[in-house]
């Protein structure tokens, strides 16, 4: 669903009063007054939250969790039922009749602050604004210098524009750390995205343990080497370096816990019909040849694909099973991309199956195949999410489309009454150039400046006010094909990062990429201070 709300509520406001600092603030809230003076933060500041107001011991909690390090201050927190001098308070949500559970309501005055929010999102969220009105240093993660504890006195009104807010990282191509991505998490949570899409298993990879078929990682997790740079006249090089790894299920379960404490969803992909091989390489049974396949070592499309058997059918829906006990959230991504149907038409088994359940194309057959998960996931509680390939030969009742080839596939599938995550290569594929610079490292092809993810518009034009309500919001793609290490991947997504939370998070009319400019360049300070090895700007 697309938030809107009237712009006579939520406008941002001028600088009013002598004296008053315009904060500097990623994403753009959608009301801000500055006003003059500063509250100051020291020893005897203490965060106390209301008991009553859902969340607030956690938002509480978690805002000193964050100060004490960089600050080295007690930072007490209590209950207590209102807001007192020198506090930081957090209570239940005054005035927002209007804002959903993830808009807050923040005032800083000479004598404190207060967090108001009708949900723990938006506590959690106010306090994400307040970290970024103190000075870089306060994200740092061990004791550091400034010259005053202060965030300078502002009234803010806030609430996101769009219900999706999301990051992908392809964990399938490289395999990245547990702890990694809790720090990505945690960068997230603080430009206020809600979803972290991982690209779970591939070609060259499965990266999450299954109990029941435990060869998906034993196999599937591990490839013989891995191709270097691009192929030269049909040539490809590689370097002769096993590569692997995977998530175990307590692995899952941390990350999941850590994730949810900063109101971020996981939604895991699990790729099927094609994109296969390493689970083939895993069960051979479950492709189309009945050959031992290797887990893939290059790159691009491929044409083992799984083969439609009931058994087939039977095994992927046991994986789903153990996902869904991992992975609580409403949405489970099927990938659906890129299956070639080569081996589908040519194989008399297959062309059997496809006379036996009444399909005629190969495409209708993907859609039946779809649809068996849709309606597993459905009878669960569950919705399937996809690439946009699963529109071909007819789209499962209750799918949602994630639109990568455009935004084509999105329109088509609001204006069916279907749901839909805008993920265009045009805007959204950070594994693309960030400058044409000869000294830019590898990147799978394209050309993505950060103006270009800045201009984006979720909802198209062509679709009308009931159709554009389909629009969930947006995602950005970290596709890792030439991305080996976390710091590489860092480069890559920031600060491209910041400009896709401004497009997800804050009203359509406020956006402006000069002002966002002048404002990166002081936040690429906190990013400093984070540690990420982001991309400087030109």
């Amino acid at each position: 669903m697309l938030f809107e709300v009237a712009l006579s509520m939520w406008v941002l406001t001028a600088a009013e009063g002598e004296g008053a600092e315009q904060p500097v603030l990623i994403p753009l809230p959608a009301q801000m007054e500055a006003k003059p003076g500063r509250f100051g933060i020291n020893a005897e500041t203490a965060i106390v939250y209301d008991a009553n107001a859902a969340g607030a011991e956690a938002a509480a909690g978690a805002l000193a969790e964050y100060l004490r390090p960089p600050m080295q201050l007690p930072l007490p927190v209590r209950a207590g039922e209102s807001p007192a001098a020198s506090t930081i308070f957090f209570g239940s949500g005054e005035g927002l009749e209007q804002a959903d559970g993830e808009g807050y309501r923040l005032t800083v005055t000479p004598e404190g602050v207060v967090i108001h929010a009708r949900a723990a999102a938006g506590l959690f969220y106010g306090a994400q604004t307040l970290r970024q009105l103190l000075p870089p240093q306060a994200f740092a993660r061990e004791a550091a210098s400034s010259p005053a504890w202060s965030a300078p006195c502002v009234e803010i009104m806030d609430r996101p524009r769009f219900a999706w807010r999301g990051m992908m990282v392809d964990t399938a191509r490289h395999f990245m750390p547990k702890e990694f991505l809790k720090k990505y998490i945690d960068v997230m949570a603080m430009h206020k995205f809600n979803r972290l899409h991982l690209h779970l298993t591939d070609d060259q990879g499965w990266r999450v343990e299954i109990k029941k078929y435990p060869k998906l990682t034993e196999v599937g997790a591990w490839r013989a080497e891995t191709q270097v740079g691009k192929p030269r006249g049909g040539e490809y090089t590689f370097d002769g370096i096993r590569h692997g790894g995977f998530y175990t299920q307590d692995d899952i379960r941390e990350l999941v816990a850590y994730a949810a404490a900063r109101h971020v969803t996981l939604v895991p992909e699990i790729e099927m019909p094609g994109h296969a091989q390493a689970a083939i390489a895993s069960y051979p049974e479950l492709g189309c040849t009945g050959e031992q396949l290797p887990v893939r070592t290059r790159w691009g499309v491929n044409e083992n694909v799984f083969n439609v058997e009931e058994s087939t059918i039977l095994f992927l829906q046991d994986v789903l099973s153990e996902v869904l006990e991992l992975f609580p959230g409403e949405f489970i991504h099927i990938g659906g991309d890129e299956c070639p149907k080569k081996q589908w038409k040519e194989s008399p088994r297959v062309q059997e199956r496809m006379r036996e359940l009444g399909i005629e194309t190969e495409n209708a057959m993907q859609s039946w195949f779809i649809g068996r998960m849709d309606a597993f996931l459905t009878e669960r509680g569950r919705r399937l999410i996809g690439w946009d390939e699963i529109l071909e030969g007819g789209l499962a009742p209750g799918a949602t489309v994630m639109s990568w080839r455009g935004i084509d596939g999105g329109i088509a599938a609001a204006k069916a009454n279907h749901d839909v995550v805008m993920a265009p290569t045009t805007h959204t594929y950070f594994d693309y150039y960030q400058s044409k610079n000869e000294s830019e490292p590898l990147a799978i092809g394209g050309f993505l400046p950060i103006e270009r993810v800045y201009e984006f518009e979720p909802v198209p034009s062509q679709l009308s006010e009931m159709e554009a309500r389909h629009i969930l919001g947006a995602q950005a793609q970290m596709w890792t094909e030439y991305i080996k290490t976390p710091e590489y991947l860092e480069y890559m997504a920031f600060p491209r990062e910041c400009a896709m939370a401004e497009v997800v998070w804050t009203l359509r009319e406020r956006r402006e990429f000069g002002g966002f400019m002048q404002r990166l360049r002081i936040h690429l300070e906190r990013l400093a201070a984070l540690g990420v090895n982001y991309r400087p700007l030109d």
